[in-house]
């Protein structure tokens, strides 16, 4: 919804203050909705960023950034997706594998998203999935 690459902008800029880097970019990819029927498609961008927050830290700050930017809910009362301004995901940190109430990394349903895999094999194409053993390359080829 809204202006995207200038809503995604904003967000990278929000992201690169709190992490006090640059951050690497793919290149924008637009996709049809997943999880949901919308008329809007989706525009994503897949960012790798050093940080030494920790993950709660930064799922939290994500958050903020994103009710910052558009304070919309990103869900309905029965708790389906809506279409949002801005949505910020933490796809993955290093091989890191964390199963929480709060976040689950990888994310996990990336390996179901070809909007996600493939800004993922852009930034990180030597990355391996630490529970499924495979590339993000790898993943996208199982997916088609």
């Amino acid at each position: 919804m809204g202006d995207s690459p200038a809503l995604i902008e904003q967000a990278v800029a929000h992201i690169e203050h709190l992490c006090g880097a640059q951050a690497q970019r793919a290149p924008l990819y637009h996709s049809k909705s997943w999880g949901y029927e919308s008329v809007s498609d989706y525009t994503n961008l897949g960012i790798a960023i050093e940080t030494d927050i920790p993950p709660t830290g930064l799922l939290q700050a994500f958050r903020s950034i994103e009710h910052l930017i558009s304070p919309s809910p990103h869900r309905d009362a029965d708790g389906n997706y809506l279409d949002r301004e801005i949505d910020i995901d933490i796809i993955a940190i290093d091989e890191m594998a964390v199963s929480s109430k709060d976040l689950t990394l990888p994310h996990p349903r990336m390996h179901l998203r070809d909007f996600v895999l493939v800004p993922m094999a852009y930034l990180a194409p030597t990355w391996r999935h630490p529970r499924l053993g495979a590339t993000a390359s790898e993943l996208l080829d199982r997916l088609k």
